[in-house]
């Protein structure tokens, strides 16, 4: 069997932790098994990251060095404690120091421009995983397992040159990275590959999104046709719903591809949106695990799931503090061309549309939006159309997304009528509705402040909480 096995940040943020981790991987070497792993940034990395490239916008020296000595002595910290050897410390000490340094003539050049580019943004933004994955091979090598280190670059993940959000070019990264994990694997020994990280067809680093670590492993995974995708994050799997909206939330034994990603897109925050895509036309199963406890199976995210996990709906998922914008007027109705206007106007503003709702009458579209777009989206939308395509725009500035996400509930009669009964049951009104035509999901929109509710009442009427699976 061979595993690709991603570790999140909070599994690798501490010394015991990274010690932990080594172990793991280890007991699955010892049972005859090949693993890939993929590392994520210490926790934390990659937030003081962004907010160093503030620092550097505002030439702000004394912060830089002060994250730059943060930033040091943490991985120092980690290193040492995790690693007994004292050649192997030595070994991984250097490339921790090695790596700041480079960072720290990163932040210099950029901050004498004054300015962070797209592109200087992804090659700072790729130092938190640069200085974890050194770190976690080294401490391999340490407990007797043969490793070695790599970026993204270097495994050979290619991608477009759309910097922080970059896409993979599947079909030259598979060759490039079959080519250069065979001969690590054949040997026996373990890839750790920072997650996140890629490169365009210039050489230049590239990022994938935050989360990105998800989406490099099943990257690799489909690269050399794995047996299995191992995602260790601090859950226990995905569940039937936020365990902190619903105290009764339980752990999904099985999901399909299509429900995962449903559940992905609507706010399940243990896993990439886009990690599913490498993976969907393969047969390889993703698993989401807890690092530290792993006693529990995790749900197993599979292509066919068994007929006893086949449900009408399988979780209630939510995104918290959106925003919904309503546009409406007359010169709609019958106007080709109007949503596109609308889309284009905001796209090439770069904010992000989660959910749109017409009226069949054509004259009003609704949309949600995250709530730190709503200023852009709604200046673009009163200097691009308002007064020509569009009348009005009315703003609910603090709303949440609500999504019944389950394959059984195809074709089936009545769904939506509980799924809104039980909410009414609770006094709560719903401002937009959505549905897709796989029917996969039934979405609606309620003021925030009735979300926890909601979800409440929607996992009680479905009794989620009774079962697995």
């Amino acid at each position: 069997m061979m595993f690709v096995m991603k570790f999140g940040g909070t599994a690798v943020d501490s010394a015991g932790k990274v010690k932990h981790v080594a172990k793991l991987i280890k007991s699955y070497k010892d049972r005859g098994d090949g693993v890939v792993c993929v590392v994520s940034a210490v926790r934390g990395m990659t937030d003081g990251l962004l907010a160093i490239a503030e620092s550097v916008r505002r030439g702000d020296r004394a912060s830089i060095e002060d994250f730059v000595k943060k930033a040091l002595n943490t991985h120092v910290d980690i290193a040492t404690g995790a690693i007994s050897d004292k050649k192997l410390r030595q070994g991984a000490l250097a490339e921790v120091k090695r790596t700041v340094g480079e960072l720290q003539d990163v932040l210099s050049g950029i901050v004498l421009l004054g300015e962070v580019t797209p592109k200087s943004l992804d090659y700072l933004m790729s130092f938190g995983e640069r200085l974890s994955a050194p770190i976690v091979s080294f401490a391999l090598r340490d407990i007797g397992v043969d490793s070695e280190f790599l970026t993204g670059k270097d495994a050979g993940i290619v991608t477009d040159s759309n910097f922080g959000e970059a896409r993979p070019l599947m079909d030259t990264t598979k060759l490039r990275v079959n080519h250069r994990l065979s001969p690590i694997t054949k040997r026996g020994a373990v890839p750790v590959i920072t997650g996140f990280i890629g490169a365009d067809q210039h050489g230049n680093t590239t990022t994938i999104g935050r989360g990105g670590s998800d989406y490099t492993a099943t990257i690799v995974a489909a690269s050399i046709n794995a047996d299995e995708v191992c995602l260790w994050s601090d859950v226990d799997g995905l569940m039937t719903a936020d365990p902190k909206l619903v105290k009764t939330a339980k752990v999904l034994k099985e999901v399909s591809f299509a429900e995962a990603m449903e559940m992905a897109l609507f706010g399940a925050k243990y896993m990439h949106p886009r990690a599913l895509e490498p993976v969907m036309d393969t047969k390889i199963p993703i698993r989401i695990r807890n690092t530290f406890n792993v006693k529990h199976p995790g749900t197993v995210i599979t292509q066919e799931p068994s007929r006893d996990s086949r449900r009408i709906v399988k979780s209630v998922s939510a995104i918290r503090h959106t925003a919904l914008i309503d546009v409406s007027g007359g010169g709609m109705v019958g106007a080709p061309g109007t949503a596109a206007k609308i889309f284009d106007a905001l796209a090439k503003n770069r904010v992000n549309i989660m959910m749109i709702s017409q009226s069949p009458s054509e004259s009003s579209i609704s949309m949600v939006v995250r709530k730190s777009d709503l200023d852009k989206a709604t200046t673009t939308l009163e200097l691009s159309l308002l007064g020509r395509v569009i009348k009005k725009i009315n703003v609910s500035d603090d709303v949440a997304v609500i999504a019944v996400v389950g394959s059984g509930m195809r074709g089936i009669k009545g769904v939506a009528a509980k799924v809104f009964g039980a909410v009414a049951k609770h006094n709560v009104n719903v401002i937009m509705i959505a549905q897709g035509s796989s029917e996969l999901n039934l979405a609606f929109v309620v003021n925030d402040k009735d979300c926890e509710k909601a979800v409440g009442a929607l996992h009680e009427e479905f009794g989620l909480g009774k079962a697995r699976g």
